[in-house]
């Protein structure tokens, strides 16, 4: 039995939502795989100023709800400057290598990409952002650089994508619980800690329920 954790580097809500399904996964002791959804990739990347506006509100909701803190260095390099090219595609191709090379450690490794851009207002696009926190987690400088400049991690980056629209995922946060092949949905969408552990045990309750 493991966690599928669907989310995007650049989702505000999986940002407030990071420490929810991390207290999640130790508390219950469970496996989580995750998965990068490709929110802003194609035609959808370009500068942030053309979101901004739209940013600029829904960040207060998320500080609200979630209780997280998006850093001045975001709000005011970033975001109020609006030159920065918002892509998702470095952030997964990076989480895809680290899922790789530290399987164990990739939830904490999600959460680390995200406090870097919204809370440090690291630039997503650029591949030292992940090099660096790879580093930090004590994998090889060289050998990560390398492997955010391989092909081969693209594809691998972009598998992640098509799983994402082969588990019908259309939102970020979602959590899937799957058990001998069967999955279901614990939550599509933010929710606190208390709702989501109600909504894990119903999951849970229902797959043992199936077999």
């Amino acid at each position: 039995m493991k966690i599928i954790y669907v989310y995007d580097a650049l989702c505000g809500w999986c940002y407030g939502f990071s420490p929810v399904i991390q207290q999640l996964v130790n508390d219950k002791k469970l496996e989580c795989e995750v998965v990068s959804g490709g929110m802003i990739t194609g035609d959808r990347i370009g500068p942030i100023g053309e979101v901004a506006a739209y940013i600029s509100s829904a960040y207060k909701d998320v500080e609200q709800r979630a209780g997280v803190k998006f850093g001045e260095s975001f709000l005011t390099d970033i975001l109020e400057e609006g030159s920065a090219i918002f892509t998702s595609i470095p952030a997964a191709i990076a989480m895809v290598a680290f899922k790789e090379l530290r399987p164990a450690s990739q939830l904490a490794f999600a959460a680390d990409i995200q406090k870097a851009i919204y809370y440090y207002g690291h630039q997503p696009i650029e591949s030292q952002t992940y090099i660096d926190l790879a580093t930090a987690h004590g994998l090889d400088t060289k050998q990560f650089a390398q492997m955010m400049e391989d092909s081969r991690y693209r594809q691998k980056a972009e598998a992640d994508f098509k799983l994402t629209a082969q588990l019908q995922v259309n939102g970020f946060p979602t959590v899937l619980l799957v058990d001998d092949n069967k999955a279901a949905v614990v939550t599509r969408g933010f929710t606190d800690y208390s709702t989501l552990e109600s909504q894990f045990n119903a999951a849970h309750q229902l797959l043992k329920s199936e077999k």
